[in-house]
């Protein structure tokens, strides 16, 4: 069976972007925000992203175009 976030039960905090975050720990809105997860400044609680890796830089990698593009010879 596939796993379906949408049919889980129970509370799961998660840092929202662009809105006033409260800590399920202390309840501060102080937060450092990194690439997966955000800190809370006070009590260092932890909370993943809501979306992480989907945008940003590095996020995706680039192939080489192929060689036959290149006119070497000229």
């Amino acid at each position: 069976m596939a796993f379906n976030p949408a049919i889980r039960s129970g509370f799961h905090a998660v840092y929202w972007p662009d809105t006033v975050n409260h800590c399920p720990g202390c309840g501060h809105t102080n937060w450092y925000v990194g690439r997966f997860s955000a800190e809370c400044g006070f009590c260092a609680t932890a909370l993943p992203l809501v979306e992480t890796g989907l945008m940003g830089t590095g996020s995706h990698r680039k192939s080489c175009r192929p060689y036959e593009r290149y006119n070497w010879a000229a």
